[in-house]
């Protein structure tokens, strides 16, 4: 954003200078008044580095957002005016991608253009779903009204993420910190009891020597597999870039053991969301399966949903291609089956999103409770089975000394 410099009266009748960082020359001056300034010049001054707002990051994150999407809907359901409520969100907002966003917003607004229309500038802040749902609650004179719905949208969506990155953390975490240890043994600790053991000559057990080996193949190849693990992670992200990779990555995060059947209810859950709460806001549902496709965050998903949209274009079932791909569970066919039907479509696709977002929630919790001792008896099994490979030998040592 520009700055500008300015020549105005204070309160007090003395005259003051200054710059001011803002989004245009029209949001400066009502900046500088809203200060209690008699503006008398305002001139846009070449911007320096040393001037510039840098956001740190470019997009918004999901409880920011969802913060943001509650409060403005309270403050237009109390009767205060879109521009207004947007310089109240602007000043109060701690997220700097956001405050930067609602500054040309509230620029935007007061020059006469429609919000939904403003927040189309901003795509990586405002996504296709709150955007169509924002134009429809426009036209129906429902704003504030799918603003709540937004919010709550954003806040099942958050926390069934929180829900998926805690089950996913946890283990991550934990096998980390399993093989630094293990790492740390074998590279610290063993090899200085190799030297002892080889003096001493003594046949030692399997297992120990299986150790050793180990304990030297990774003190002298260790640097190698490193760059092998960070070659195989930098190659697999710029295959997942790709629209092929990244559809192959997104079919194999559902075939993960343990996790991939969480990951499938999660993305469901939200795909599901989605499209209730598009098509119940009015949304054209041609439009609501090309938007929800957008967000979905899968691409197996998508082309589903994809094939769903030419589908009913072509006047055929939406749930056709629903059933013919295998990715959905049973029971969503079946209610979308039923929805068609019954001209109940939105209601069903809210259904679907309950079931599983609670269903997510409630794998999480079973699947913590199962991994969280696993892992911890499958770490110190490894710690354990090296400690005791190292003592082993020692002990046998000290008593053919003593005998």
């Amino acid at each position: 954003m520009p700055n500008y410099a300015y020549e105005a009266v204070n309160a007090a009748g003395r005259k003051v200078k200054g710059v001011i960082h803002s989004v245009s020359k029209q949001a400066a001056i009502r900046e500088l008044r809203h200060m209690q300034l008699d503006v008398r010049s305002v001139q846009e001054r070449e911007e320096r580095f040393w001037d510039r707002d840098i956001p740190f990051g470019k997009r918004v994150g999901l409880k920011d957002f969802t913060v943001f999407c509650r409060q403005f809907a309270a403050l237009l359901s109390s009767g205060v005016q879109i521009d207004k409520a947007l310089e109240i969100m602007e000043e109060q907002t701690a997220n700097k991608v956001l405050k930067v966003s609602l500054r040309d917003l509230l620029d935007q607004v007061s020059g006469g253009m429609p919000l939904s229309a403003a927040m189309r500038r901003h795509p990586r802040i405002f996504p296709d779903l709150f955007v169509n749902m924002l134009m429809s609650g426009e036209a129906g004179g429902r704003l504030d009204e799918t603003l709540e719905r937004l919010a709550g949208h954003y806040e099942k969506e958050h926390k069934t993420v929180q829900k998926v990155k805690s089950a996913m953390v946890y283990p991550v975490i934990v096998l980390l910190f399993s093989v630094a240890v293990v790492v740390f043994l074998l590279t610290s600790i063993v090899p200085t009891f190799v030297s002892m053991f080889e003096s001493q000559g003594q046949e030692l057990p399997a297992v120990t020597r299986l150790i050793m080996r180990a304990s030297g193949f990774l003190a002298e190849w260790g640097w190698l597999i490193g760059i092998g693990i960070a070659a195989a992670v930098i190659l697999f992200r710029v295959a997942a870039a790709r629209d092929r990779g990244r559809e192959m990555a997104d079919r194999l995060k559902f075939r993960i053991p343990l996790f991939g059947a969480i990951l499938r209810k999660a993305a469901i859950a939200r795909l599901t969301r989605t499209l209730a709460s598009l098509y119940s806001s009015g949304v054209p549902l041609l439009e609501a399966l090309a938007v929800a496709g957008r967000v979905t965050g899968n691409r197996v998903l998508a082309g589903v949903l994809e094939s769903a949209r030419e589908s009913l274009a072509e006047g055929r079932q939406l749930s056709e291609p629903f059933l013919k791909s295998g990715e959905f569970p049973k029971m969503v066919t079946s209610m979308l089956v039923i929805g068609e039907e019954t001209g109940q479509i939105d209601r069903m696709f809210g259904k679907i999103a309950d079931f599983y977002e609670n269903d997510v929630e409630q794998s999480v919790d079973r699947l913590k409770s199962l991994v969280e001792p696993l892992l911890l008896l499958l770490v110190s099994g490894i710690v354990g089975l090296i400690i005791s490979a190292v003592m082993s030998p020692m002990f046998k040592m000290y008593e053919n000394m003593l005998g």
